[in-house]
């Protein structure tokens, strides 16, 4: 029984570390520290572990495949940008190391939308002020 709960630690350790390493990654290539993305198994050998007992762990703790976070944590960034910021689509999507043609069909593969849609949705808008 206690073999069970060590490996029940060790993969939830194994899921965390993925999580707060994608999130560390995301925002290095965001702020240009890194010039582009890395695959999973790269990420595995950063966190000392094989791709597969990477890929079977984080699927055995939370059911998904580790692209899926990684995926759906690059588009909640690029949300963000989206709507924050006033960089054009395609400066964004070359932040996100996209070549422009491309990003449009993969924001919209996860949202629904394409990126100005979202933008046009999203975009905080300022008040004005009455004279």
């Amino acid at each position: 029984m206690k073999k069970d709960v060590r490996n029940l630690k060790r993969g939830e350790e194994i899921t965390n570390s993925y999580m707060v390493f994608l999130d560390r990654h995301i925002q290095d290539v965001i702020s240009g520290n890194v010039s582009e993305f890395m695959e999973v198994n790269e990420i595995a050998d950063s966190l000392a572990v094989s791709h597969t007992h990477l890929t079977d762990t984080v699927k055995k703790e939370t059911g998904n495949h580790p692209c899926y976070f990684y995926d759906t944590k690059i588009v909640e960034q690029i949300q963000v940008m989206l709507a924050q910021s006033d960089f054009s689509i395609a400066e964004i999507a070359r932040i996100f190391t996209y070549d422009p043609s491309n990003f449009s069909k993969f924001f919209k593969k996860f949202t629904g939308i394409t990126p100005g849609e979202y933008r046009k949705r999203t975009k905080t808008k300022v008040p004005k002020s009455s004279p």
